[in-house]
């Protein structure tokens, strides 16, 4: 599902302009992005976590020359799905 595609749904479910839905839609993303450059974690209940992963710099291997090369130490966000999204997958 594509971020149109969710916008779409929302708009038809909820009987919803496109261009509310979209601005719905932006917000969360939006809030969601800011809690996590503040190094928040965020908590949907029933659905999962997300939360921010600090990695740290390391050597890794060019692997078409296999020259070695310097990693940046970078930040990342990771998804753990809740108990009752991953029982509704399986």
């Amino acid at each position: 599902m594509t971020k149109a595609e969710l916008i779409e749904s929302i708009s038809s479910k909820i009987d919803l302009q496109k261009s509310t839905a979209e601005r719905i839609v932006n917000t969360i993303f939006d809030d969601i992005v800011a809690a996590l450059k503040n190094g928040d974690k965020v908590n949907i209940s029933g659905f999962g976590t997300f939360q921010v992963s600090d990695r740290k710099a390391r050597t890794g291997r060019n692997p078409k020359t296999g020259e070695a090369i310097q990693i940046a130490a970078s930040r990342s966000a990771k998804f753990k799905p809740g108990k009752t999204l991953k029982d509704s997958l399986n």
